[in-house]
């Protein structure tokens, strides 16, 4: 919120009276869709550009990509999607590889993915990954060449 919207909100007479209404924040929703062809790509463009608060529609036909910039709600712009042309629809579930610490690790790789493109995921046993263990930890350390007292046989 800026300083203009939180001053005319504390000046504003009719919050007592009314319901007051939350504006909704301008954010980026990336969906995927399945888009075989261009009517496909039409109609989901279609569908989105007609609701309230969409300000700019931009698909990706190769990555089956679609993205609303707008005052909008994310579940809202998933179910439109689907009510209005009969497809699946979900959140963009994607991150670049870069991000994840471990890209090829069984829940993450996706081989339906878009080049460059690993799945997001929370799931606590892939983390582990990244944690070792003390012994593990130990051992790797004893013969390192930053430790000065590592193993002289080496």
């Amino acid at each position: 919120m800026g300083a203009l919207d939180h001053f005319s909100y504390l000046f504003d007479c009719s919050h007592g009276r009314s319901k007051l209404k939350r504006r909704k924040q301008l954010q980026t929703v990336e969906v995927k869709v399945r888009l075989d062809c261009e009517g496909c790509e039409r109609k989901v463009k279609r569908a989105l550009e007609g609701m309230k608060g969409v300000k700019q529609v931009d698909v990706e036909r190769k990555a089956n990509k679609v993205t609303v910039v707008g005052y909008v709600d994310p579940a809202k712009v998933v179910a439109r999607v689907a009510y209005r042309t009969g497809k699946k629809a979900e959140i963009w579930p994607y991150v670049p590889y870069d991000v994840v610490e471990h890209p090829y690790a069984a829940g993450v790789y996706d081989k339906k993915a878009p080049p460059g493109y690993v799945r997001n995921s929370q799931d606590p046993r892939i983390s582990q990954l990244a944690r070792a263990s003390s012994t593990e930890v130990r051992y790797t350390t004893a013969f390192s060449d930053e430790n000065t007292a590592a193993c002289s046989i080496m």
